[in-house]
């Protein structure tokens, strides 16, 4: 194998494919990131068994072959080369030649051959959906997601699509976010899939904010195809709660409150947090809510906005991180809070999108 690139082109698409490669790797190979030339084009790619990510851009291909580098080592060496044209050069004896034009690398490699094969998609349906649409869909609704491995279910988002509907929803137990929008394909039998947190941080990170994407359902995988990229990622098995069961009523009385004002308010609030001491007070009054927060180790502060609300009073907590992730996401200037009593949980409600949190003891 032999191939001319530029190395921004190289390390720009190493940037794409590198995450995946950690040194906690349960087999050697998987250290290694696969090289192929197919058709005038070069092909990287890296996988955990877990997730699988690759992508392909032109190159000028002197002789079709594969081999698998280390990948760590290798991006390193790519991106202390300078500037300008590199030439890649692949061995009988797996040793992998880099050359710029003043600079030359040797490193030894491992015949593709080691490297797990990718799972064929060939013959499944796809749904098509906005790149920008999903992007926001799970940005609204991954900040959720357990981090407790004891509840391996709740480890990723699930996603239903029916029809023409799409809707993801994550919770940790404490919190739920649910977000629900059109695809561009309707399909005849319902999907219920989980995938797990590490494949949505990478499909975020690799969603752009215009384009199309296709999802394609596989023996518990699933790919996404967003053109030169592909990302395939195992699901998590198991039955994710019905989060219908827990939507409370809406309200009618609700707090109107500047979103921004909101947020940075909870955000001093949060100052004070400890492990000990993780609520803030939220006191509502018509048209005032004041927030407060004590810590007996560290201090207290007290904070008021105006609001409309015409309601009953009522005082309640909260863990004020678990607003501020919510309130980071929101686009509008201002925002609808729901609150029914200090042991009910706080609702958020926009066009499409649910968000519930649990309330914590002052």
């Amino acid at each position: 194998m032999k191939f001319q690139t530029t190395k921004k082109d190289l390390f720009d698409n190493l940037q794409i494919t590198q995450n995946i490669v950690t040194p906690r790797a349960s087999l050697p190979i998987l250290l290694n990131i696969l090289l192929e030339t197919i058709e005038g084009k070069l092909r990287l790619v890296t996988t955990d068994l877990d997730i699988c990510i690759s992508c392909e851009y032109p190159v000028e291909v002197v002789e079709s072959g594969a081999i698998t580098v280390p990948g760590k080592k290798f991006v390193e060496i790519i991106h202390e080369l300078p500037p300008g044209q590199i030439t890649i050069t692949a061995k009988k004896n797996n040793a992998v030649i880099i050359q710029s034009e003043n600079c030359e690398f040797k490193i030894m490699g491992l015949p593709k051959d080691e490297f797990p094969k990718l799972p064929e998609f060939k013959d499944k349906d796809a749904i098509k959906l906005g790149q920008a649409a999903l992007k926001e869909m799970l940005n609204k609704t991954s900040f959720a997601i357990s981090r407790d491995e004891a509840r391996y279910v709740l480890n990723g988002i699930l996603f239903k699509i029916e029809q023409d509907k799409i809707n993801l929803a994550a919770t940790d137990g404490r919190r739920l976010a649910v977000i629900e929008k059109n695809t561009k394909t309707k399909i005849n039998k319902p999907i219920n899939i989980i995938i797990p947190s590490k494949s949505i941080s990478e499909l975020t990170r690799n969603l752009k904010e215009e384009g199309e994407l296709l999802l394609v359902l596989g023996e518990n995988q699933v790919l996404f195809d967003l053109g030169a990229v592909h990302i395939i990622s195992r699901l998590i098995e198991g039955e994710f709660p019905d989060y219908r069961q827990v939507v409370p009523i809406e309200q009618k009385d609700k707090i109107m409150l500047s979103r921004e004002s909101f947020l940075l308010a909870l955000k001093r609030a949060a100052v004070l947090s400890s492990a000990d001491y993780q609520a803030a007070k939220l006191e509502v009054f018509k048209n005032k809510l004041v927030i407060s927060k004590s810590a007996p180790d560290l201090g207290e502060s007290r904070e008021e906005l105006a609001v409309e609300y015409s309601g009953k009073e009522l005082a309640v907590g909260f863990n004020p991180a678990y607003l501020i992730d919510v309130l980071k996401m929101l686009p509008g200037e201002m925002i609808s809070f729901e609150l029914t009593d200090s042991e009910k949980p706080g609702v958020i409600r926009e066009p499409g999108y649910l968000y519930i949190v649990l309330p914590m003891r002052i």
